[in-house]
């Protein structure tokens, strides 16, 4: 379950009052092309670990202390179903009307058995064409929920799911769309099914934003959307790839809570829909707490000539981490995205193994 991860770590290093800096000898990093399917998605960096600290920052500071103050956040559950039996979904019938769940628009939804199988029954939306005129077919569950002057503010979306081709030839989108409890949409995330590619649109409506990643309709796909209202912040992860880094809940001031996520099927040219479908599973809304605010960098070892690093940090934050050699003048290194988890590691290609180097990670925006 998504609301068994961890978030991260509070921390500090003792080093002349300042608490942002961690110390290591030299230090290059490898970073392996990650694939999917047939396709290359770019590069991640590669997975390490051991805490070792450099020998002049122990001559600086005699001694070193690295505090590991963890908050443990809490969770609710606001919304969680596999469309199973007994939940109450009956399979062949519309998912719209059924447990709370609603529509606008007409074309089909409903609740199927073992397309995904193994996983019982599905819901999904698509395949029977809508009315002539409907360019759109909605359907949600509301939750009406308002995280930001909570003490729960972050809000993670996870859904299993596959977007099934068609076989007519015609080739629709679909849409995970989030939408505040004012009926605002605050932004969607946009599976293109003629190009196959994965795009985004925020609140201003201006343009989709390609995230450069594609999908295969053979494929089933984890989407966990991690939104904080009281930072006006999202991000996404496609089965543990970063979708989308840091991006704005609203860009027009809309009210920051949470009113319902739809599933949407956007027909391409009207009144010519595709047989396409989008089947999803899995479905869990989960509020939490902040945790754990403060990121923690773990200085690795050398590995094959190598000097790593690991960041501890909170799931879906961007972090940028920063080098010095004097601790006065600092020179970006490498942005991160915390992934699922919160941990992610990564290396300095340019430190030597015979010099001083220290990092510091901060947030950013």
């Amino acid at each position: 379950m998504i609301y068994n991860r961890l978030f991260g770590c509070r921390w500090s290093v003792r080093l002349q009052s300042n608490p942002f800096f961690c110390g290591i000898q030299g230090s290059a990093g490898a970073s392996p092309s990650l694939g999917w399917g047939n396709r290359a998605f770019g590069v991640l960096p590669a997975c390490v670990s051991r805490l070792t600290i450099g020998l002049l920052f122990m001559l600086i500071c005699n001694s070193v202390a690295v505090h590991g103050q963890t908050t443990e956040p809490t969770y609710t559950v606001i919304f969680s179903t596999g469309f199973e039996q007994e939940e109450g979904y009956e399979a062949g019938f519309q998912l719209s009307g059924q447990n709370g769940w609603v529509s606008f628009g007409s074309g089909g939804n409903g609740v199927v058995t073992n397309f995904f199988e193994g996983y019982g029954q599905q819901g999904f939306i698509g395949f029977n064409s809508p009315a002539p005129k409907d360019a759109f077919l909605n359907v949600w569950n509301p939750i009406h929920r308002l995280p930001a002057g909570s003490n729960e503010p972050i809000v993670r979306f996870y859904v299993l799911m596959q977007i099934v081709d068609s076989t007519n030839g015609e080739y629709d989108d679909f849409r995970w769309s989030v939408y505040n409890a004012g009926a605002h949409r605050l932004f969607s995330i946009d599976f293109d099914n003629s190009s196959l590619e994965i795009s985004y649109l925020l609140d201003d409506g201006v343009e989709f934003i390609p995230t450069g990643l594609a999908y295969d309709n053979d494929g089933f796909y984890d989407l966990l959307v991690t939104m904080d209202f009281a930072r006006n912040r999202w991000s996404a992860l496609i089965n543990d790839i970063p979708l989308v880094r840091s991006e704005p809940i609203t860009t027009t001031g809309a009210a920051l809570n949470l009113g319902d996520i739809n599933a949407v099927w956007a027909i391409r040219k009207l009144g010519s829909p595709g047989d396409n479908f989008i089947l999803f599973d899995n479905f869990e809304i989960v509020a939490s707490s902040r945790g754990a605010l403060r990121a923690r960098l773990e200085p690795l070892g050398f590995f094959e000539g190598v000097s790593q690093l690991r960041l501890f940090g909170e799931e879906g934050i961007n972090y940028l981490v920063e080098w010095s050699a004097n601790l006065n003048d600092w020179t970006p290194l490498t942005k991160v995205l915390a992934p699922i988890g919160g941990v992610v590691e990564f290396g300095d290609a340019e430190a030597n193994p015979l010099s001083q180097r220290f990092y510091r990670v901060r947030q950013n925006w």
